[in-house]
């Protein structure tokens, strides 16, 4: 689908109502596989290679990432669709633009499940170093490809636990971050970071819509995030799921899927 001159790979499946999900950094909508296997029973999953990742454009200009941008190009997406009312899971990169989306379009937005994601940083001395910390990444991927990217992003501490995976589910997850170009990658650093996007933490109070707060016992640092933003948020519920990391729809599909869609279908 091509929206405000960006083309973008959407991939639907099930039945019932609308649900929009927003994969992390590297991945694309493929990472959602094992979650949707519990999910497309009861809700029309709406899969959307985010800029930059999978099979959508990844343009040159770093401002056409920018994260409010994208938001819009979202928003056109389910407008093309049909889709008026949505439900929105979010994770890490993912799940900060569906914070974003839900605070530019909060009518649009029934519930929000956000797994492992922020408001961004809250200090512009905070973005600015993350800036720094990001552009010099983009470089890396740029200029030593995406092979050695993958075998440095695969080792750092935030994805530890997947080490616990079977060996073949390690490999596809290797395998699908081998699929996104470096052009990409570092165009979504450099426009969409966090160190790029507004902060959303005083605009949380303004979120009348549930919010979920999913985190892994083992990420400690969304762990206190999501407590943070729970005293924020006016209807959130936190889910703190056990023997799992950043990325809980990855490393406990089946759990992660079954407690989901109790909270969505719990109206």
């Amino acid at each position: 689908m091509k929206m405000n001159g960006i083309d973008y790979h959407v991939e639907t499946a099930g039945t019932g109502d609308p649900l929009l999900c927003l994969h992390g950094f590297t991945g694309s909508g493929k990472t959602w596989e094992g979650t949707a296997a519990m999910l497309q029973d009861d809700f029309r999953c709406i899969f959307v290679d985010i800029i930059g990742h999978g099979q959508s454009s990844k343009p040159a200009d770093a401002g056409r990432y920018d994260i409010r941008k994208v938001a819009a190009d979202l928003h056109a997406i389910l407008e093309a669709l049909g889709v008026k009312q949505v439900l929105l899971l979010g994770y890490s990169m993912g799940g900060r633009l569906a914070l974003t989306f839900s605070v530019l379009y909060p009518q649009m937005v029934k519930k929000l499940v956000l797994e492992s994601a922020s408001p961004g940083l809250k200090t512009e001395e905070e973005r600015a170093a993350r800036r720094k910390q990001d552009e010099k990444l983009a470089d890396r991927i740029l200029s030593e490809g995406i092979e050695a990217f993958v075998a440095y992003w695969t080792e750092i501490p935030l994805f530890r636990s997947q080490k616990r995976l079977p060996a073949v589910v390690q490999e596809k997850i290797r395998s699908q971050r081998l699929k996104n170009d470096p052009a990409g990658l570092a165009g979504s650093l450099r426009g969409m970071g966090t160190g790029a996007q507004p902060s959303w933490w005083s605009r949380l109070g303004e979120l009348r819509m549930p919010v979920m707060l999913a985190s892994g016992e083992w990420d400690k640092k969304f762990c206190r995030i999501a407590d943070e933003m729970s005293a924020l948020l006016p209807n959130a519920e936190k889910m703190i799921f056990s023997q799992a990391g950043h990325a809980i729809h990855v490393e406990d599909p089946k759990k992660f899927g079954t407690i989901v869609k109790g909270f969505l279908k719990n109206c």
